[in-house]
């Protein structure tokens, strides 16, 4: 079993970065993890996933913008955003998890960290 705290969020303007960072405790190289991100009133939607042995994915929205990384010595996650839209706005949640038949299945979540893009 594994925890995972987000941290890193905040407000910044159109075209900015942010670097989100999750830490995990537990046996985090082992998993599989992701970063997914929630508006209110919409479904939770995948923003990019990194399995254990580092290869990402990412969905369209952010592909070529957003980052995925993890340092499993540490027990750290990253999600590096660049080029910044107010459509990324939302809250963001680390997850860890396992890919089934390559579909990737969060099983531990963190408790989210809220970026706003806004001037």
């Amino acid at each position: 079993q594994v925890q995972l705290v987000e941290s890193g969020g905040g407000l910044v303007q159109p075209g900015g970065s942010l670097r989100l960072s999750c830490t995990v405790s537990g046996r985090f190289s082992i998993y599989s993890a992701g970063w997914y991100r929630q508006v209110p009133g919409k479904q939770r939607e995948r923003v990019a996933t990194i399995t254990a042995d580092g290869k990402e994915k990412y969905e369209d929205s952010v592909k070529g913008r957003f980052s995925v990384s993890r340092d499993n010595a540490k027990n750290l996650m990253y999600l590096q955003m660049n080029s910044l839209r107010p459509e990324d706005t939302a809250v963001y949640y680390c997850n860890a998890g396992r890919h089934y038949y390559g579909a990737y299945m969060p099983d531990y979540w963190g408790q989210g960290t809220q970026v706003t893009v806004a001037s």
